[in-house]
This record gives structure tokens, sequence and C-alpha cells, in this order.
């Protein structure tokens, strides 16, 4: 069925025979594709040869008792087999939630695991008839045209649309597991920190978030010539924070995302008068769309409460919500 390139169709082709398509392309036979799909095997048959003709190439090489897949039916079949299941879970997902309550937040993982699902549970506990689905990516998805209803975003102040609501500000500070301050040497001094190993982003240096390094740490205090014993370097902030609660060393953290973590004696916080300031801040950001929602404002309410008890664990001052700078 090959044609030449001037009689191929350019239009769109329509997806009634994808799953015919899908479903012998897998089995690599007519009548086992039929079986499954509740048809006769003519009925397939015809399914395929009619998108052959849509495509404009043969998609199968029909042997005596089986088919096989041409080079251009085995481009289509990974094209379509990404493509169903995603359909079918989103068909899933609108059946699901039809005629129920639901909030779609996005927000960076870190964020997520480490502040906002360990308080969820009572925002559930709450609103029972609320579902939650959170989108955990670093990409910032556009709220005008997503299916998103709010962002929960790192960043600072300049950066942030003129209605993000600020949740709560940071200041990053050394932590360790109880064991290791215990079981290892001292740490009393910023220059004790040479005796441990360092945990770190390891793409810190080469991305906006340098401030978030040991290095400019040290450099605050004089001892930009410092060493650790060793280097420790993860992708993300809840991995080093595992592996400060695992003892695997000391991690510069981000407050507000251990507060709860030294509050129950997870962590030490061993150098408190040394934390260092970052001009990074947390927003609330909600969609235009839906921000008239009875349960998008409860949800809202629920984290502007958290965010309070947040800024007064880390002791922020002034309280954001006195007064009307807020950086």
């Amino acid at each position: 069925m090959q044609h030449s390139q001037t009689h191929l169709r350019t239009r769109p082709i329509s997806a009634g025979h994808l799953r015919a398509f899908e479903a012998v392309a897998r089995h690599l036979n007519f009548r086992a594709a039929a079986e499954e799909m509740a048809l006769t095997q003519s009925a397939v048959s015809r399914q395929i040869q009619a998108l052959e003709e849509e495509v404009g190439v043969s998609l199968f090489l029909r042997h005596t008792r089986a088919v096989e897949l041409t080079s251009a039916g085995a481009q289509l079949l990974l094209a379509v087999s990404q493509s169903l299941p995603r359909i079918d879970n989103a068909v899933r997902q609108i059946r699901q939630s039809a005629g129920r309550r639901s909030v779609a937040l996005t927000t960076f993982a870190s964020f997520a695991s480490m502040w906002l699902i360990p308080r969820l549970e009572q925002f559930q506990r709450d609103h029972p008839d609320i579902d939650i689905r959170i989108d955990a990516t670093d990409a910032a998805l556009d709220l005008d045209v997503s299916d998103v209803d709010l962002a929960l975003r790192y960043g600072p102040m300049a950066a942030m649309p003129p209605h993000a609501t600020r949740l709560f500000g940071e200041q990053l500070t050394p932590v360790a597991s109880p064991w290791l301050l215990k079981s290892g040497p001292g740490l009393t001094k910023p220059a004790d920190l040479a005796q441990f190993t360092l945990i770190e982003a390891g793409d810190a240096h080469q991305t906006h978030l340098e401030w978030l390094t040991w290095r400019r740490w040290f450099d605050e205090r004089g001892l930009a010539k410092l060493q650790p014993k060793r280097w420790l370097y993860f992708n993300y902030a809840y991995q080093m924070v595992q592996a400060a609660l695992t003892g695997q060393g000391v991690v510069l953290a981000r407050l507000p995302l251990v507060a709860e973590s030294l509050a129950n004696g997870d962590l030490i916080e061993p150098l408190p008068r040394l934390r260092m300031d970052s001009p990074m801040a947390y927003w609330l950001i909600v969609g235009p769309r839906s921000a008239q929602r009875p349960e998008i404002r409860a949800f809202c309410d629920w984290l502007m409460t958290q965010s309070r008890i947040t800024r007064q664990t880390i002791g922020e001052v002034p309280d954001p919500d006195t007064v009307d700078t807020l950086d």
C-alpha cells in the first residue's frame, strides 16, 4: 500500500481505528485482537485497512498465520502506546471527579514532600468531601490555561506576579542528626565543620540557587578556605535532609522545610545564632478561573493558617500579615 509522496494525505487521521491498531500490534494476531475487543476478525481487519489508507502506507506485513509490523507501523505504535494510556487516564479522572469538589495544585517536589504533605491530613480530616491533586514538578505551569487551580512557588518577590501572596520567607542554617553530633567530633563553631561531611545540591553552583551553598555561608563568616572532610551531593532538598536525618553529614537546610524536624528533635541546629538570610520566599498563586470556588477559598484559608504557624515556628519577624512591605 505504498503511495508516492504526492499522494500522501496531509490531514490528521481519525482516532477511531487506533485501538484496533494497538491491539493487533500488541498481539501480532488479528484473531487475538478481535477477541480482546469483542469484535469479529473481519471488522478488525477492515479498521486496519482503513487506517492504512488514511496513513498512506502499510502498517503490517501479512503472513499466513501471523502479522509483522512494518517500520512505519513500529513508528506509529510508539506514539499510540504512549498516547492511549494518557487519554484513558484523563477520562478516568474526569469520570471519577464528576460532581465532586477538588483542588488541583502544583509545587516543587521538595516543598510537597517536606512541608505540604505532612500537614495535609488535617485539611483532609476537616474537609473530607474535597479531593486533592498535587502535581509535583519544577516546571512552572501557566494557571491561565492549565487545569491546575493554584501554585505554591519559591523565589524572590521580583519574580512573582502582582497577585501572589507571600506565605513565609526563609533562612539557611546547618542541621544534623542528634546521633551524628553525639558520636562525632564537636560542632560548636563554624570552623568545626571541617571535621564533617557536608551535604549540598550538586548543581547549586551552576544554577540561580548559589545562595543556598555552603561556600556562600563560609564566605559570610570569613572561612573562604575551609574544606570539609568530604562532600555529599544530591539533586533535591528532601534528599539532602533525608541524608542528614540518617547521620550521613551536616546540611545547610532551608529553615521552613526542617522546622518540624527541629521541633521534634529529629534534627538539631548546632549553630542557631549563625543563620543566613535568603532572598527567597514561598508564595501562593491562585488561578484566575478558580479563585471564587468555595473549595479553593477553604484550601487557601487553611494554607494561610499553616503558613502563620510556620512563621511563628521559625521566628519570622515581622509577621507579613502585620506590615505593608513584605521584603
